[in-house]
């Protein structure tokens, strides 16, 4: 059974105008509030760990399993996630984060890198 076209666009349209009021209220929320400045600088960490929380689970699979649950002891399963391209290539995108502070140029270096040895 499928919906009618109209209820799925209704639901797609409500889903954003919910996601864009409840983001919209913290934006909101921040500039009426005056925050002490250990939350301040507490919130300048969270993009970092947003993105830490994509890319390390990426990073941790065996050919698409989490490393967790794909059976493999403590030690094979280390020496695999060390052989892994992914992890090469994320490696060397944060060593290129790190001393160039620039987001285009990490997503280049991981993604050239990720590609290149794909290729091999």
């Amino acid at each position: 059974m499928t919906a009618p076209n109209a209820t799925i666009w209704l639901a797609i349209l409500l889903g954003g105008v919910g996601t864009y009021a409840i983001r919209s209220s913290f934006i909101m929320l921040y500039g009426r509030l005056e925050l002490p400045a250990s939350v301040e600088h507490a919130l300048r960490f969270v993009p970092a760990a947003v993105l830490a929380a994509l890319v390390v689970p990426e990073l941790a699979q065996v050919d698409g399993t989490p490393v967790v649950q794909s059976g493999l002891s403590s030690v094979e399963a280390v020496q695999t996630l060390l052989m892994s391209d992914r992890v090469l290539a994320g490696a060397l995108a944060a060593v290129a984060a790190y001393y160039t502070e620039d987001v285009l140029v990490t997503i280049v270096v991981g993604m050239g890198t990720l590609l290149a040895l794909g290729a091999v």
